[in-house]
C-alpha cells in the first residue's frame, strides 16, 4: 500500500467514548519502550507522527490514525512501565480491555515484543488477554538490528516459548532502523483491507 494520507483522527482518554468507525481497525499493543511508536512511524512512512519518547509510558491514550481512508492504525497505550502508579496502570488496562471487547471493526491485533529479551509476565498476560478476547495476535519481534544474525533463531524460540505461541502463530522479526520485516507486516494488513472490500 502506498501511503497517501495519514490523519490522527481520534484520541481516546480513559473516560472517552470509543469512536464508531466504519473502516477496519488494526491495533498495536506492546509494553513501554518496545519501540511501538518507531514501528508505527515506519509503517506510516512518517518520521515522527507517532510520538517517540525517551521517557517510556508516554502513550496514555488510544490513538486512531486514518490511513488512506482504507483502514485505521490503532495505537494502544504502552503497558508495564514501572514508574506509572498502580491506579493508572489499572485504568489503562481497563481502557485497552474495553477497546478489545467492544470495537466492532477490530480485525487484527499486533503485539510487539523486544526480541532481545524473554517475554515478561506483562507480555504473557497481554498475549493471553488478546487470545481470550477472540483474536489471534501477530507478534512483531522488535529491535532486530540489536542482535547478531546468529542469535535470531534462538531469540525467536525464546519469544515463542515465553508466550506459548502455537506453531501456526506468526512472529515477524522487525527493525525500525533497517525496515526489515515491514513488508510482512504490510502483507497482513493488505490482506485485511482486501477482505474488507
Amino acid at each position: 500500500m502506498v501511503i497517501k494520507k495519514v490523519n490522527l483522527e481520534t484520541v481516546c482518554g480513559i473516560t472517552s467514548k470509543l469512536p464508531e468507525n466504519t473502516l477496519p481497525e488494526v491495533a498495536f499493543a506492546g509494553k513501554s519502550n518496545v519501540g511501538k511508536s518507531s514501528m508505527i512511524n515506519a509503517l506510516m512512512n512518517r518520521k515522527s507522527y507517532a510520538k517517540t519518547s525517551s521517557q517510556p509510558g508516554k502513550t496514555q491514550t488510544i490513538n486512531f490514525y486514518n490511513i488512506n481512508d482504507v483502514f485505521y492504525c490503532v495505537d494502544l497505550p504502552g503497558y508495564g512501565y514501572a514508574k506509572t502508579s498502580e491506579e493508572t496502570k489499572a485504568k489503562w488496562g481497563k481502557m485497552i480491555e474495553r477497546y478489545l471487547k467492544t470495537s466492532k471493526q477490530l480485525r487484527q491485533v499486533f503485539l510487539l515484543i523486544d526480541i532481545r529479551h524473554k517475554p515478561s509476565e506483562n507480555d504473557r498476560l497481554m498475549y493471553e488477554w488478546i487470545v481470550y478476547q477472540g483474536y489471534t495476535p501477530v507478534i512483531i519481534a522488535t529491535k532486530l538490528d540489536k542482535i547478531n544474525r546468529s542469535q535470531l533463531q534462538k531469540q525467536l524460540r525464546l519469544v515463542r516459548e515465553g508466550l506459548g505461541i502455537p506453531s501456526s502463530g506468526t512472529v515477524i522479526p522487525f527493525s525500525s532502523q533497517t525496515k526489515q520485516g515491514l513488508e510482512r507486516i504490510w502483507e497482513v494488513i493488505d490482506g485485511i483491507c482486501e477482505a474488507n472490500e
